[in-house]
């Protein structure tokens, strides 16, 4: 079902294919409590099992993504985590379908944690990605400390994570951080087109593929082919595999559906 209703935390709109999940505690730059973490959870949840949808957008209201864990909610609520998948049911999550950060304004701390457990981002020129925890006594702890360094320079990640720097989206689309920049306002919209064409793409392939990056992830060569093979063998013996190759024979669009 679709959440619109426009005082909750998290809302869901469907887009083609797409469900678009937004963060929606405007008045705390969107900051993760809980009532928030268990929304998002439900909506990833939501996207996993329900067919209708093979990409997710995750986004925020109100002209920023997320300021983080709401520190005023911490001393009572602890880390917003749910269950074993990590803040806001995602940063620790094992998932099967891509979802793109579409980011505006500020993405910090567990904000920024969220993005990095994304698949592919977009961002308006004027955001800005910051792991402020060392400064409020606190750590990185959600994904930051550990994916950061795999996806800016090594020095880099060391000066945002221990001086609490932030940086720019432009700085981070020249690192490869941002897949795309797009003007202020137009994240999602960058979000949605990027979306279309993975879409474009055989559902499964997709998904597959995702798996055997995360298989494979910090393995040597050799290890990663037996980790690999088992997942994407599978894939060559299916209808949507011949499809693809007919498709392409034919000088035509795949029907996946088919």
């Amino acid at each position: 079902m679709m959440n619109t209703h426009s005082t909750d935390p998290v809302l869901t709109s469907s887009r083609d294919g797409v469900l678009v999940i937004t963060l929606n505690r405007p008045h705390v730059r969107n900051a993760v409590d809980q009532a928030l973490a268990g929304g998002v959870d439900a909506a990833l949840r939501m996207l996993e099992d329900d067919p209708r949808w093979e990409v997710g957008v995750l986004t925020g209201a109100g002209g920023h993504f997320c300021s983080g864990m709401d520190l005023k909610a911490f001393p009572t609520e602890g880390v917003p985590r749910v269950a074993d998948r990590g803040l806001a049911g995602l940063t620790r999550a094992d998932r099967s379908k891509p979802v793109i950060a579409a980011v505006e304004g500020a993405a910090v701390a567990g904000g920024f944690e969220l993005v990095l457990a994304c698949d592919l981002i977009t961002a308006a020129d004027t955001a800005f990605f910051a792991l402020p925890e060392v400064a409020r006594g606190l750590v990185a702890s959600e994904g930051g400390a550990i994916r950061l360094p795999g996806r800016v320079p090594h020095h880099l990640a060391m000066e945002m994570l221990l001086t609490a720097s932030p940086l720019t989206a432009p700085e981070a689309a020249r690192h490869g951080l941002v897949n795309q920049l797009t003007g202020e306002g137009k994240a999602l919209d960058g979000a949605l087109a990027l979306a279309e064409r993975i879409r474009a793409n055989s559902p499964q392939a997709v998904r597959t593929t995702q798996q055997v990056v995360r298989a494979t992830r910090g393995l040597d060569d050799h290890a990663a082919f037996i980790a690999q093979d088992p997942l994407t063998a599978p894939v060559f013996h299916t209808e949507t595999a011949t499809e693809g190759a007919r498709a392409f024979c034919e000088k035509r669009t795949p029907d996946w559906t088919a």
